[in-house]
């Protein structure tokens, strides 16, 4: 027989168990935590604070300057003079306001019908992977990176009945002047509704559309049984940022129209401006810009809760 090791004579000792502190336990938690939220690439919630300072400093301090205002006299110069409710009283019992705002109501059912219609068939149709459509959709997207102003001087050039393309008064018509605005606003922005109807239909699934047509489905029943259907999300975006770009529209009413023939297409931003900077009554102005950001932010609300978006769950259409 062999002789024993001496380390199999040796007692084994027991092991000693080390105690974490509680305060370097929950360093540990926290930093497993942050690991773990890294590794599934979700990032800080530092990084957010340039986009959170930026619209702060851009978007929430001028409301709440504008809001402050609504309850003012202030003509521009020297310090403003509370009044109290005066200017939305005035608000109320103003005829143009309410002609305005229904002004406003119908550019935006207009638009809305016009824009979406025919951005959601492009859309569509752009989601194909030919590369001609490819090459048509960055052609058709050069609108939407002009600026609002230089699209409103080419067309009121265009419409022009002396030297324009079309020898009639368009803009010298009520019915005229509104058709123009939601024609331009139209042709500037549908690109914009075009990408995101595309980037949602290429979200799709391709194997409903094999099964639909394994069932004998066809190109339109697809449509409106499959496509229609799964877009319903991204057309809740789309018309939420419709009809805020509505309630904002003026460059082109400005340049265009001036609000004319009379005040025929004189919307709720156009008041606002002639209030602001040709009656210099800002604290009226004010009043209706603040009831543009309640007006299009109680909109946004309604159209999410009716619509379901804010229950969407997953971030592909059709999943």
């Amino acid at each position: 027989m062999s002789a024993p090791t001496p380390t199999e004579d040796r007692p084994t000792e027991p092991t000693a168990t080390t105690s974490t502190p509680p305060a370097k336990s929950s360093k540990l938690s926290k930093l497993s935590k942050l690991s773990r939220s890294s590794a599934v690439g979700r990032p800080h919630a530092v990084w957010a604070l340039p986009g959170v300072l930026f619209f702060a400093f851009f978007a929430v301090v001028p409301m709440g300057l504008a809001f402050y205002l609504s309850f003012t006299s202030w003509d521009g110069l020297g310090d403003p003079r509370p009044v109290g409710l005066d200017n939305w009283r005035k608000l109320i019992d103003d005829d143009r306001m309410v002609q305005s705002l229904w002004l406003t109501v119908l550019l935006t059912a207009a638009s809305w019908v016009f824009q979406t219609v025919i951005a959601l068939l492009l859309g569509v149709w752009a989601a194909g992977r030919q590369r001609n459509r490819a090459v048509l959709s960055a052609i058709f997207f050069v609108p939407f990176l002009l600026s609002s102003t230089a699209i409103a001087l080419l067309f009121y050039a265009l419409l022009d009945p002396n030297f324009g393309i079309i020898r009639e008064n368009i803009l010298g018509s009520s019915s005229g002047a509104f058709l123009a605005i939601v024609f331009i606003g139209g042709w500037q922005f549908i690109p914009f509704h075009t990408l995101i109807y595309q980037g949602g239909a290429r979200q799709i699934p391709e194997v409903l559309y094999q099964a639909a047509a394994i069932d004998g489905a066809g190109r339109y029943r697809q449509f409106f049984s499959i496509t229609l259907p799964q877009l319903r999300h991204t057309v809740t975006t789309s018309t939420v940022l419709l009809v805020v770009g509505s309630l904002t529209y003026f460059e082109t009413v400005l340049i265009l129209t001036k609000g004319g023939p009379g005040t025929d297409t004189a919307i709720l931003p156009y008041l606002m401006y002639e209030a602001g900077f040709k009656s210099y009554d800002f604290g009226y102005a004010s009043a209706i810009a603040s009831f543009l950001v309640v007006a299009a932010t109680g909109l946004s609300l309604i159209l999410v809760r009716l619509t379901g978006f804010g229950s969407m769950r997953s971030t592909r259409e059709g999943m």
